[in-house]
């Protein structure tokens, strides 16, 4: 098969069966491979950078994402959605098609291009943002393609391979090469061995998960160990579906000095942390609190483990889990927990706010679901609802990549028919990757979308300097009517009353199409615990303001009295 026919194959046998991307005449011939192979479709979306973020949301929940992106302009592009997969460890391949290799080589000036070429300076900008990446030649296609899907596989981060249209037609062998790797025996023996001697030490031992659990496909293990070892066991934020409240030794989400002080308590006395697929950034750990660096006890990682600051290489996360649980001594957790859950929605004054809101959507989401949640406001609104039974809670908390939530949906919906997804996003981020939903509807796909609009930015209103700065204003839009602008299966609502919100889930309950619900709060109305985290931050912000101020304003007049000093020392001078 050509070298295009190959990659396809390979990425399909990874389980990618839907490519995202936009047509470009660099890319066709790779274009024409995917439309070929009978298990694999095209999915042309509204632009590279929403197909990036829809590659995101697929690997997400198939394991591994993809995008075609044409030479320059495309790929440029995709880069800040290939940027956010990167710093979250979602593998996305981005698949770049180029000019032929004789026009690269002769530097001929062709479109796409700088007027100044440098054919190099697109897969350089790309360095910076993935694992690997790899320029093809005649002489080095199938050798590139499976170094670079080794480390797509061993890494799980995004990479990057660039085919000339020429090379992406040469005929190349089609042996299939095992991707998979092992974990290295004696380190993996020595680690295990080690973690489980510092367990039986402790008196206070504490597991600690996070979202890369799911990253390096190590759920199963984490569960099993957490279940079997009785070890009280928390998480941060993006964590929060791994491990649900019937089982006994979970705590719940640990949420710093704002809920959950028994988590808080437990994490900060630790004389055994056991880390397990930890992010441990400003919003995901609400704050930076614990009183020491996640790497300095026990922490575990998709490809390697640290303990108390020494990294051991070359050990898989579910190797390191499945075995520990083999050997772990069961304890008996029985402190009392707290109960963490949205307290039940009342209609009160028929007021639509979030106080309403959350507790609401926490009854309407059901087993098995998927829910979106966009940065920001909602997805601190939701990291205190309770989930039902194996639902699935994704939100793109270290990125913070404002638009993100709406094609990543489409990617979940492709990559999950059969899942029921949910979206809550603000129409401040919406509005970026809103055309998104034209490509929902042309392939058929129903997910649940609620737009919270409350006139601008809301949590730039909070973290500004003035809750009126005209900046966090946004273009006002019908979102309800917008959405109805495609041509498609939909069912769209205006809802302004808690009462009205109501009726309009119920609704969804029975609609077999995509349901839009646009709902509207005050341009400050908060979840309690996002009003909480932020007005930290900007308590702390200013703190650090306030600190430079007066450094500068020290600086300023040690700096002023050493010039008077100067001036009356060289007027003495001079009278002498």
């Amino acid at each position: 098969m050509n070298v295009a026919e190959y990659l396809i194959k390979r990425l399909e046998a990874l389980g990618v069966n839907d490519f995202f991307g936009l047509p470009g005449d660099y890319n066709f011939n790779i274009l024409y491979a995917i439309e070929n192979n009978e298990n694999t479709n095209w999915i042309g979306c509204t632009n590279e950078l929403n197909a990036g973020y829809a590659a995101d949301g697929y690997a997400r929940e198939k394991g591994y994402g993809a995008i075609v992106t044409t030479y320059g302009v495309g790929e440029l592009s995709a880069i800040n959605a290939i940027a956010g997969s990167y710093a979250e460890n979602i593998p996305v391949i981005n698949i770049v098609g180029l000019p032929s290799t004789k026009n690269l080589n002769d530097k001929i000036l062709l479109h796409h291009n700088f007027n100044i070429i440098n054919t190099k300076a697109y897969i350089k900008a790309y360095e910076q943002v993935v694992e690997t990446t790899a320029l093809l030649t005649k002489e080095n296609a199938k050798l590139e393609i499976d170094r670079v899907l080794k480390t797509f596989v061993k890494e799980k981060r995004p990479v990057y391979i660039a085919i000339p249209m020429d090379v992406s037609l040469l005929e190349i062998s089609d042996k299939e090469i095992d991707y998979n790797w092992i974990s290295d025996k004696d380190v993996l023996e020595k680690v295990v061995n080690i973690i489980n001697d510092k367990i039986k030490s402790s008196t206070n031992p504490v597991i600690l998960g996070d979202v890369l659990v799911r990253r390096y496909d190590s759920y199963n293990e984490y569960k099993k160990m957490v279940e079997k070892s009785g070890i009280a066991t928390t998480n941060f934020l993006m964590g929060s579906d791994l491990i649900t409240d019937d089982v006994k030794n979970y705590i719940g989400t640990y949420y710093s000095d704002y809920r959950n002080l028994l988590a808080k308590k437990l994490l900060e006395t630790t004389d055994c942390l056991i880390a397990v697929g930890t992010i441990y950034s400003d919003i995901n750990s609400f704050g930076f609190k614990l009183p020491y660096e996640i790497n300095s006890q026990v922490a575990i990682y998709g490809t390697h483990t640290y303990i108390e600051g020494e990294k051991y290489d070359n050990v898989k996360m579910a190797d390191v889990l499945e075995k520990l649980t083999e050997i772990v001594e069961p304890r008996l957790f029985d402190a009392q927990k707290e109960n963490l859950a949205c307290k039940k929605a009342f209609i009160t004054q028929n007021e639509l706010t979030s106080e309403y809101i959350y507790p609401r959507l926490q009854e309407f989401f059901r087993e098995d679901d998927i829910i979106i949640s966009e940065t920001g406001i909602s997805s601190l609104g939701l990291a205190e609802a309770k989930l039902p039974k194996n639902a699935h809670f994704i939100t793109q908390t270290l990125w913070g990549s404002i638009g993100w939530a709406t094609p990543a949906t489409l990617g979940v919906c492709l990559a999950k028919p059969n899942k029921r997804v949910v979206l809550i996003t603000g129409e401040g981020s919406h509005q970026l990757t809103a055309m998104e939903i034209g490509t929902m509807l042309k392939y058929g796909i129903k997910p649940v979308i609620i737009v919270l609009n409350n006139s601008g930015y809301t949590i730039e209103r909070v973290l500004s300097r003035s809750a009126e700065d005209k900046f966090n204003d946004i273009v006002p839009i019908n979102y309800s009517k917008f959405a109805r602008v495609f041509d498609g299966n939909i069912w769209s609502t205006r809802v302004q009353t808690a009462d009205d919100f109501d009726k309009a889930l119920k609704v969804t309950q029975i609609m077999d199409k995509l349901c839009y619900l646009e709902i509207f709060t005050d341009k400050l109305d908060l979840p309690k615990l996002s009003e909480e985290v932020f007005s930290d931050i900007k308590n702390k912000s200013n703190v650090e303001i306030d600190k430079n101020i007066a450094e500068k304003d020290v600086k300023l007049m040690e700096k002023k009295s050493l010039k008077f000093t100067t001036i009356v020392h060289e007027s003495l001078y001079k009278d002498l």
